[in-house]
């Protein structure tokens, strides 16, 4: 690239940084920027916008002011990189994840997972999907203790994203697993993620709204998305799973966990464990 990559960052709190995504992944031609996102030590978001040419300014922050007011548009802060491969730029300073045996890490730390972790290679540059998160954290977690303890004919993964979840259950498991999302960009994503990581063959990614498109029933089933789709879909989620099989829930915050659970009792599930990461709470549920 001949000339300097501009990017554009800020700080904010997760439900701001949702917002702002979904707003600017509308508003803004991909093959002009590439958005990009991950919690920082503090568990605020960083969101970065990294762009090919000189960006109009005014009118992005417009945009953000839209979507998160005009306190957020302010606070923007634009500067110049060097020429440089800005997809690579976005993710150079996330630092591997681990959870469980589970390492996720962007190409740039292939090197630095040991050789006996279960490595997941992630390179969204996209907003959210890189495993920086306690929702995916506490998830893969679950992942590992269900994997050592438990025998996994199969797996479901209900809002994929990146694909993260679903590539730690197909190298963990080597059973089929089949990742659905509902936005189609997600779907693109978690197939290209799969293939880097050589689990495309047993991964079956495909679009779909909730869970009624897919037939059978799981042994593991996971849904890590927000409290109202959970509650929406908890008759669904508990009908795919088998007798005697799992379902992982996160996205939710501590205060609304008993609310999910109580909805999911109600459909005869029991409560196998929570796990607390970061302030987002995992429920691992059974199927008797």
């Amino acid at each position: 690239m001949d000339a300097p990559t501009i990017v554009a960052r800020l700080s904010c709190d997760e439900p701001t940084a949702r917002r702002l995504a979904d707003e600017l992944d509308d508003a803004l031609d991909p093959d002009d920027c590439v958005l990009g996102g991950f919690t920082t030590v503090d568990g605020q978001w960083r969101l970065e916008l990294y762009f090919r040419m000189a960006p109009n300014e005014p009118a992005v922050r417009a945009l953000v002011a839209k979507a998160a007011g005009s306190e957020a548009a302010a606070a923007m802060h634009f500067e110049s990189l060097a020429a440089t491969d800005w997809v690579a730029a976005s993710l150079a300073n996330l630092p591997p994840v681990e959870a469980g045996r589970f390492t996720v890490h962007g190409a740039h730390n292939r090197a630095r997972v040991p050789a006996n972790r279960i490595g997941i290679v992630i390179e969204a540059g996209l907003a959210f999907g890189t495993g920086h998160h306690g929702t995916t954290r506490g998830c893969l977690l679950a992942l590992d203790t269900l994997a050592k303890r438990r025998r996994v004919r199969d797996v479901l993964d209900v809002g994929t994203g990146s694909g993260v979840l679903a590539i730690a259950a197909a190298k963990a498991l080597r059973v089929p697993v089949t990742a659905l999302d509902i936005d189609t960009q997600a779907v693109g994503t978690a197939r290209a993620n799969a293939r880097l990581n050589g689990a495309m063959p047993i991964i079956a990614c495909a679009r779909a709204d909730g869970v009624r498109a897919v037939r059978g029933r799981y042994s593991l089933v996971f849904a890590n998305i927000l409290l109202p789709v959970l509650k929406r879909m908890a008759a669904d989620l508990a009908r795919r799973a088998a007798r005697g099989g799992f379902v992982v829930l996160s996205g939710l915050l501590p205060a609304d966990a008993n609310a999910a659970l109580a909805i999911y009792s109600a459909q005869g599930l029991r409560l196998e464990r929570r796990i607390l990461r970061e302030g987002w709470m995992t429920l691992v549920l059974r199927k008797p």
